[in-house]
Order: structure tokens, then C-alpha cells, then sequence
């Protein structure tokens, strides 16, 4: 009987260690993601953000005026990996800031945008015109066909 209780005590201290050991290990996974978390909050922030956030980067920044679409130049801004933020002084009308050490990607982020800009403002003819201009074209061709042969038989 002795011996018996004697194993149950141990059974029972063995799955207590077991389970302050796995209880363990869950804080400190817990402990490691907070620690993770922490530690990317703490990074310089990247691509757009606001004019505080870049300025709390510690570095001069430069502005430049930017009227219209904004969204465009997000999407070219993230090709180039620049940091920037906008503000905004009136409708579309903005106020770029960046990093003075990104100037040249900023420049060169600049120019695809007015690309981008002037590109657009280009008007594309429909499909359907397109397609009334190709059947056009190719109604005229057998008639001057037609016309070069009786030149020919003319001429004969």
C-alpha cells in the first residue's frame, strides 16, 4: 500500500513539472512575440507616413509642391523605396516632404511621375473607333485592287 502511494506522489510530481514546464514555455513565447512586437514599433518607418513621423527621423528634410493625384505618386514612390509624407495646403494641392539625403531617388521618382502625369492626359481613341478605322482600311484596299488591275488590262 505504501508503495503504492508512494508512486502515485511521484506520477504527481512528474506532471506537475510537465505542466509548469509547458506553461513556461507559453510566457516566454509570449514574452519573445511582445519583445518582437517592441522592437519593430522602434524602427524608422518606410514609404509613406506622416510629416511628424518623418521628421522625428532626425535627419533635415526638403518640400516640394505637388498638385494632383497623389495615389499615382504613391504607387511610383514605392518602386524607388523613398520616405515621404504629404501635406496638404489646399484642394489637390500639396506639400511633398522627403529625407535631403533621398533627394536624388526623389528626383528621379519625380520624373517618372510627370511621365506618368503628361501620359494621361493623352487621349486614346475607343476600341470600337479603332476597330471602324481597320474595316475602313480594309474596304478601300480591294477597290484599289480592283482599280490597279483594270490600269493594267487598260494599258494592254
Amino acid at each position: 500500500m505504501q508503495e503504492e502511494i508512494e508512486r502515485r506522489t511521484v506520477a504527481l510530481s512528474v506532471n506537475a513539472t510537465k505542466l509548469t514546464a509547458r506553461a513556461l514555455a507559453k510566457i516566454l513565447g509570449a514574452v519573445g512575440r511582445k519583445i518582437q512586437k517592441d522592437y519593430q514599433k522602434g524602427q524608422a518607418p518606410q514609404g509613406k507616413q506622416s510629416v511628424k513621423k518623418l521628421m522625428n527621423h532626425g535627419v533635415s528634410t526638403k518640400s516640394l509642391d505637388l498638385s494632383g493625384d497623389t495615389k499615382l505618386f504613391d504607387r511610383v514612390a514605392r518602386k524607388y523605396n523613398v520616405d515621404y509624407a504629404f501635406h496638404q495646403t489646399g484642394p489637390k494641392k500639396y506639400l511633398l516632404f522627403f529625407k535631403a539625403g533621398q533627394a536624388d531617388a526623389i528626383t528621379a521618382c519625380f520624373g517618372e511621375y510627370s511621365k506618368l502625369v503628361l501620359n494621361r492626359g493623352k487621349s486614346r481613341p475607343s476600341i470600337l473607333e479603332q476597330l471602324k478605322s481597320f474595316a475602313d482600311r480594309e474596304r478601300t484596299k480591294p477597290r484599289q485592287r480592283e482599280r490597279k488591275r483594270e490600269a493594267v488590262r487598260n494599258e494592254r
